[in-house]
């Protein structure tokens, strides 16, 4: 645990009792200060109060009184669509509000830190898609080469919830947009931003405001280094701003569209291969065609951002490419679940929007696309230049009929359930072809999330084979 500082002998509210709630109130206990917990929900109360947190109703009219902070768990909104009411009674009294996010970079460093030999580090990743794989994938190299990580955020442990800090090790976060957002404090060593596209529009007013709540990790004290992904507009601006010229190593720029030329630091992949260039000079290679948990150029993506972290930390080009090979992938992720004569299962449940979609059904070739859920706002029109690999869609779920009309002439079979549609890809399947699930669509109408929704596919696959 890494006790909070700075509010010794105060009293702090925290809102949200879920994972990152809890974490955070006994990190304050821990560092003297009151946490004064709250959740609308009575079993979430019952939970805190089993753990011996104290509850306070943020509701009443003198809930506020010495109160130095309020402290929000990520999922509770706190401007658009609209804030949630206690935030905005906590904001007109006057109360500053925060998250974990920030309380983990104010107390993050310790006394102790003078008497290391080498400074920990922390890494922190962000952007719509690959930002898991990406900080496993980083988590993976570092340890792979004999030096000590930790991987928390989005992914492993909550940020406040890690071991104390060790000499020369690295922590790795991934944060989402709805955590960089509302952090007071952000300044990481090495900063990642892979991509952008259009996801939690309403949570953030639009596009600009999806695009802001990324930008804050860059913009609130600065990283050291940053890892930028150019593939879009809102990348190349980003690099932009950061740099002080063509050639400041500071920002690595990486591409999966183009060769990156200049005289600044490049990572790009093009046609399975990653290149790294410094001062126009190629200086590192891999070829990643023959690793297996980073299939795609979506991957290629993610293991160009990690290789350009592991870069920065001074590890060697053979040492990186050795750590890939051994990186097994993450579950519901472009995950191989099984194989049957000649016929491969592929698992990315994660692939939740039409820009993961596409990612996915880009890696593979001769696809029994199991596609299908709870469909977003334009449905899976904008795939249909995307599906020249596919044979033949199986679709489930809320939006089959609609996915079944947004495909073209593409052969389909409405299947409703993932069992029927397990069953019949499996059915028509031949030596060659890959059953792949992307949904394109999230899971809520069958499944609580995407990680059940992927592992009831494999098991039935595994039933199958």
């Amino acid at each position: 645990m890494i006790p909070v500082k700075g509010y010794e002998g105060q009293k702090v509210a925290v809102l949200g009792m879920g994972r990152s709630g809890l974490a955070t109130a006994h990190a304050l206990e821990a560092g003297g200060a009151d946490a004064l917990c709250w959740d609308d929900g009575q079993e979430a109360r019952e939970k805190a109060e089993a753990q011996g947190l104290t509850l306070h109703d943020l509701n009443k009219g003198n809930a506020w009184e010495d109160v130095a902070a309020l402290i929000v768990s990520p999922g509770i909104p706190h401007l658009y669509p609209e804030p949630n009411k206690l935030i905005a009674r906590a904001m007109e009294a006057g109360v500053p509000v925060d998250n974990d996010i920030g309380l983990f970079f104010r107390s993050f460093a310790t006394q102790e830190w003078d008497n290391f030999e080498q400074l920990p580090k922390v890494v922190v990743v962000t952007g719509s898609n690959g930002k898991s794989t990406t900080s496993a994938l980083i988590h993976h190299v570092i340890e792979a080469c004999g030096r000590q990580a930790q991987l928390a955020g989005n992914i492993g442990r909550g940020v406040l919830d890690i071991d104390s800090a060790h000499d020369g090790e690295v922590v790795v976060l991934e944060l989402s947009s709805y955590q960089t957002d509302l952090a007071r404090a952000l300044t990481p060593d090495v900063a990642v931003f892979t991509n952008l596209s259009p996801d939690h529009l309403d949570r953030h007013g639009g596009m600009g405001g999806y695009f802001a709540a990324k930008r804050r990790l860059f913009a609130e004290g600065g990283p050291d280094r940053a890892v930028i992904g150019v593939d879009e507009k809102e990348g190349v601006y980003l690099a932009g701003q950061l740099s002080e010229g063509a050639a400041d190593d500071r920002v690595i720029r990486v591409s999966v569209d183009r060769k990156l030329t200049g005289p600044g630091w490049q990572v790009f992949a093009r046609k399975g291969f990653l290149s790294e260039y410094r001062k126009g000079r190629q200086v590192g290679s891999i070829d990643l065609r023959a690793i297996k948990g980073l299939p795609g150029s979506h991957n290629h993506q993610n293991a160009c951002c990690a290789y350009a972290v592991a870069r920065t930390l001074g590890l060697a080009p053979r040492q990186i490419e050795a750590a890939f090979s051994s990186f097994a992938g993450l579950p519901h992720r472009s995950q191989l679940v099984g194989e049957k004569d000649g016929v491969a299962f592929v698992n990315d449940s994660k692939a939740t929007n039409v820009d993961s979609a596409r990612a996915a059904l880009g890696a593979f070739t001769n696809i029994r696309w199991i596609a299908g859920g709870l469909g977003k706002d334009g449905g899976i029109e904008s795939l249909r230049g995307d599906l020249g690999g596919v044979t033949k869609a199986y679709l489930i779920g809320h939006s089959a009929r609609e996915f079944a009309l947004q495909i073209g002439d593409l052969p389909h079979e409405i299947c409703e359930t993932m069992e029927a549609a397990v069953a019949a890809a499996a059915r028509d399947a031949e030596p060659g072809d890959t059953v792949l699930l992307a949904p394109a669509a999230a899971s809520f109408d069958q499944y609580p999330d995407f990680e059940k929704r992927g592992e009831d596919f494999s098991r039935l696959v595994q039933a199958v084979i």
